[in-house]
């Protein structure tokens, strides 16, 4: 296909999961296990990457970020990004954290120079990896190795706040299992959600490891999956439909991830408003760039939009 790829599959070469063994811990440089907080910025820790240990900083203060689903993992932790990629400026839910950063690539060498990185966070695929290790320390991630849980974890090594990262799994656990609950005895147990997005012409239908908030509705708040979803995004994460046959893929709900720039026009189709869903009130839109990622800042915000579009919280 020689059109432009859609996010997610632009993502797949672009972005990060971590790296592999979560009992590696990172170790300061006189060989103690990482401690959270207080490091200078001269003070390094061995991080565990995938290409072997690598010394970082124990308290980065100018990292870039090339690799988009990660960078929401590295400003949930507090850590300061002054460069990343276009789909992370993108999200108006990271705008807060990044109004010092510019926008680069991995080609904009020059420019990355210019930031003065102390860290710099790419995918494994990524072009001209050997360059950026000679600006800053390098750590590449390759997408799909761990869950995106572990990756926040994974993250919190690289920067010196493993226990904080955590903390804030094991709390945002406790938070969608429980709204998973409340949801279920609303809607029922045999009720199913699907969730779709649409980019340029196409339309997706997503299964549940591939942001959109799926991991939240069928991960954790273990609501159900229509069968035909089931067998054709399940394993491959996602699935490309024609509008035509969106009603077989339809759950009693639809979360909407929708990109207002593409061709929602099959919203105005009598095969879309006969949908169940649709009729019944029944299809919650979110903004698509607010739900491409499952970082901390993404899935918090998910995990409210969840709340209020089913329990109307």
């Amino acid at each position: 296909m020689k059109k432009l790829m859609i996010p997610f599959v632009f993502l797949l070469l672009l972005v990060v999961s971590a790296c592999g063994n979560t009992n590696n811990n990172a170790t300061n440089n006189n060989g103690d296990t990482s401690n959270e907080g207080n490091a200078s910025s001269s003070e390094t820790i061995t991080y565990q990457a995938e290409t072997g240990p690598i010394d970082v900083p124990a308290n980065p203060q100018r990292v870039v970020v090339i690799n988009s689903f990660v960078a929401g993992n590295v400003m949930a932790l507090g850590t300061n990004i002054v460069g990343t990629d276009s789909w992370a400026m993108a999200n108006p839910r990271y705008q807060e954290y990044l109004k010092d950063a510019v926008e680069v690539t991995d080609q904009d060498l020059e420019k990355i120079i210019e930031l003065d990185p102390d860290l710099i966070i790419a995918a494994s695929n990524a072009n001209n990896l050997d360059k950026l290790a000679d600006i800053a320390p390098t750590v590449a991630y390759t997408y799909g190795n761990v869950d995106y849980l572990t990756q926040h974890v994974e993250i919190g090594k690289l920067l010196n706040k493993e226990e904080e990262a955590q903390k804030w799994v094991d709390d945002f656990k406790t938070r969608a299992q429980e709204a998973g609950e409340e949801i279920r005895a609303k809607i029922g147990e045999d009720a199913t959600v699907s969730v779709i997005e649409n980019f340029d012409k196409e339309l997706y239908v997503f299964g549940d490891n591939w942001g959109r908030g799926t991991e939240i509705i069928y991960q954790e708040m273990k609501l159900k999956m229509p069968e035909r979803v089931k067998e054709e995004a399940l394993e491959a994460g996602y699935h490309m439909l024609s509008f035509e046959v969106l009603p077989e893929f339809a759950g009693d709900y639809v979360v909407f991830s929708k990109n207002s720039e593409g061709d929602t026009s099959f919203q105005e189709t009598e095969t879309y408003k006969n949908i169940p869903a649709v009729k019944n009130g029944q299809v919650f839109e979110a903004d698509a760039k607010e739900f491409y990622f499952n970082d901390p800042i993404s899935l918090d915000f998910q995990l409210e939009f969840f709340k209020d579009s089913f329990l109307g919280n």
